[in-house]
């Protein structure tokens, strides 16, 4: 097997894992109180999954190019409807469908369209001040779903600051490996520390933002913020660029637009389902509780007043019945 044919395998296996990952979280978030599924195996097992899928995704880059790797990455959004359709009955509306297709094909051409240049060296101050920007922007994301009473928009900007997390922790591996061949210098114990705890939190935030909101919108979230976050700085910071030039940055924009078009329509789509479900519950509420009339409709001046079994409508006589010689009494309350 050659190493372009590996590094595609790696990477759709990859995108398989992380798929697997976040529909356990979905599934603890559903069922797990706040706070409380850190003492629940099956969190765990979605902590190994994208262990693995990073494991795999890290591998596969090693044997072949970032723009290949990159995008198929964007394919768990695609893996995870019909993995949740399949192993947890979630199915997911065509709404949802056509909104994970949109955000992986945006996606997939704005990193298409990245060259896969030498990073340019990251200094010291450099790396405090994207640490600095990355925290600050997160706890606005964090603070800003504090705000909100939808449960979608809440997670969806959980999600944005998981992504943001997430690809931040790529950026720092990146600058990393970019000086690793210089030998592991004490310089970089502060930028693995950022690593390890933009890892976790992303980890931490990504589990917070399943909760309410379901599968698709808070998984394509990531899924987009993620690579998204991570290009922007290599174009603004490592000196990375798109191909084509002016070209290739229009079709790089457009892609962008796509994404965040299937972003909303994921969020839409599941925001309109508690509407949908409230108004169906409203309907058979009103069914319940409508007065069942076991009595007689009366026509002419009675038109409109219900009749008790037994008990004639007023103006009626007390002969007038279901049979002759059937003696009825109106009660006083009814004259």
């Amino acid at each position: 097997m050659s190493a372009l044919a590996l590094s595609v395998l790696l990477s759709l296996i990859s995108a398989v894992a992380y798929a697997a990952a976040a529909i356990v979280q979905e599934r603890v978030a559903a069922a797990t109180p706040d706070s409380t599924y850190l003492r629940q195996g099956a969190w765990w097992v979605s902590v190994a999954l994208n262990g693995l899928g990073a494991l795999l995704h890290v591998v596969a880059l090693a044997c072949g190019p970032l723009t290949l790797v990159q995008p198929l990455g964007a394919l768990t959004i695609v893996f995870a409807l019909p993995m949740a359709a399949v192993f947890v009955r979630r199915k997911a509306g065509a709404a949802a469908w056509r909104g994970a297709i949109m955000a992986t094909a945006g996606l997939a051409g704005l990193l298409a369209l990245t060259t896969d240049a030498d990073a340019d060296s990251v200094d010291g101050g450099q790396r405090l001040i994207l640490a600095a920007a990355t925290f600050a922007g997160m706890a606005v994301l964090f603070l800003g779903s504090r705000a909100v009473h939808k449960p979608v928009l809440r997670s969806v900007l959980l999600a944005a600051a998981a992504g943001v997390s997430f690809g931040m922790a790529s950026v720092f591996t990146k600058v990393v490996a970019e000086d690793w061949n210089d030998g592991l210098k004490l310089s970089e114990v502060p930028s693995l520390l950022a690593i390890a705890v933009l890892a976790a939190a992303g980890l931490l935030i990504s589990q917070a933002s399943y909760r309410g909101a379901g599968l698709a919108a808070p998984l394509a979230t990531v899924t987009v913020v993620n690579p998204v976050v991570a290009a922007t700085v290599g174009l603004t910071l490592f000196g990375e660029e798109f191909r084509y030039g002016t070209a290739g940055l229009a079709i790089a924009l457009a892609s962008g637009v796509v994404a965040a078009g299937g972003l909303i329509l994921l969020t839409t789509e599941r925001m309109s389902r508690p509407a949908r479900r409230s108004r169906t519950e409203r309907a058979e509420r009103t069914e319940r509780t409508e007065p069942q009339t076991t009595g007689r409709q009366t026509t002419g001046p009675t038109a409109g007043r219900q009749t008790l079994p037994g008990i004639p409508a007023p103006g009626q006589s007390a002969e007038s019945g279901d049979g002759a010689g059937d003696q009825r009494l109106t009660p006083p309350a009814l004259r």
